[in-house]
């Protein structure tokens, strides 16, 4: 699709826009010539880096209000004004939502809920782009669906080998699930009611340039993090669970065309993630590292956790239909672009001051 001229007035705003996504999509889009406003608690390690990253990289273009999307005044005087609204913000680990399902609730569902009303009052013309996640469809598909062909599993159902596509019944599974599920569905549905240009994007494992992953969420840093700093790599299941994975550039590059065609991405749900031909297993990952690093990894094996898939992929057919998207990267040429990040990067620097003392 040929993107549509957007007009410059106001600012983007981006909540959570000092994490992964946000740091990649605020740097695109002052790039670009935009005005950013990221707005985030600060909360998670590494972020503050982040910012520090983007104060140098895009200069007056991009500005820092510190706030939580709990807080709805706050809500709505950062979105006051805005031509367009990327909402990132979130609880993003299954695990975290077991342990704290009230928190969960009220930054997820509560919290999407507060971005929805401000730019419905404060700024009802701007687009909004919602992150959602593969984890609404639930399991999916059962262990004994699948077959194990090497290294990974594979479904029973050849035809399921294509992915799911948005028409897949959500099957809200773990705090998680339902937090991120309901604010899924408030998101379409003030499409539907109030007018409102939203889209939501149920994504898939992204993965690149400052993610600072952990054992509950950005699996892939994790795992080559842990690598290039020795540590042990705990496997929940048994490796062979099978994941579509997506680069960073190619994640920023569905949002700003969905930005730029705002009118056409209205309403919608899509699928984002790098599809059938860019998926890999837990234990094929350990592979791709073991060569990268010329050692395999140290790992441990434990019980599954609730909530893991043993198999998702997505099917992106829509986006690439609505929006002429493309996932471009190939997993061996992103895993080496996010290796060669991470080597000049404060978490390898901090284990060999650790070394050093």
């Amino acid at each position: 699709m040929t993107a549509t001229p957007i007009r410059r007035e106001g600012h983007i705003v981006i909540t959570g826009g000092a994490g992964f996504l946000g740091t990649n999509l605020a740097h695109a889009l002052t790039e670009r010539g935009e005005d950013v406003v990221i707005f985030d608690n600060l909360s998670r390690l590494h972020v503050r880096e982040n910012v520090g990253w983007l104060r140098q990289a895009c200069g007056k273009r991009l500005s820092l209000r510190v706030g939580d999307v709990r807080d709805a005044q706050a809500v709505a005087d950062v979105v006051r004004g805005a031509r367009a609204v990327v909402h990132l913000a979130a609880q993003v680990a299954v695990t975290t939502s077991v342990d704290d399902p009230i928190t969960d609730f009220d930054v997820n569902a509560r919290g999407t809920l507060n971005v929805l009303e401000a730019v419905r009052r404060q700024s009802p013309e701007a687009p909004l782009l919602f992150a959602s996640t593969n984890k609404v469809y639930g399991k999916l598909i059962s262990l004994d669906a699948l077959e194990q062909q090497g290294s990974r599993y594979a479904p029973n159902d050849g035809c399921k080998l294509r992915g799911f596509d948005e028409r897949t019944p959500l099957s809200l599974y773990s705090p998680y699930g339902c937090s991120k599920g309901s604010a899924d569905q408030y998101v379409i549905d003030y499409a539907h009611i109030y007018g409102l240009k939203t889209a939501v994007f149920r994504m898939s494992c992204l993965y690149g340039p400052h993610q600072f992953g952990n054992e509950d969420q950005g699996w892939v840093a994790h795992f080559l993090i842990s690598a290039m700093r020795g540590e042990p790599i705990a496997i929940y299941g048994d490796g062979n669970q099978v994941r579509d994975v997506l680069y960073a550039d190619d994640a920023v590059s569905a949002y700003l065309l969905a930005l730029d065609n705002a009118e056409a991405a209205s309403g919608s749900v899509f699928n984002l993630g790098g599809g059938p031909k860019n998926t890999m297993s837990l234990r094929e990952l350990l592979n791709y590292i073991a060569r990268m690093e010329g050692f395999a990894p140290l790992v441990s094996f434990h019980d599954w956790r609730p909530g893991d898939q043993p198999w998702y992929v997505s099917n992106t057919h829509a986006i690439e239909t609505a929006l002429g998207w493309r996932a471009l990267t190939d997993i061996k040429s992103g895993l080496e672009k996010l290796r060669q990040w991470l080597s000049q990067s404060s978490v390898l620097q901090e284990r060999q001051h650790e070394a050093v003392a």
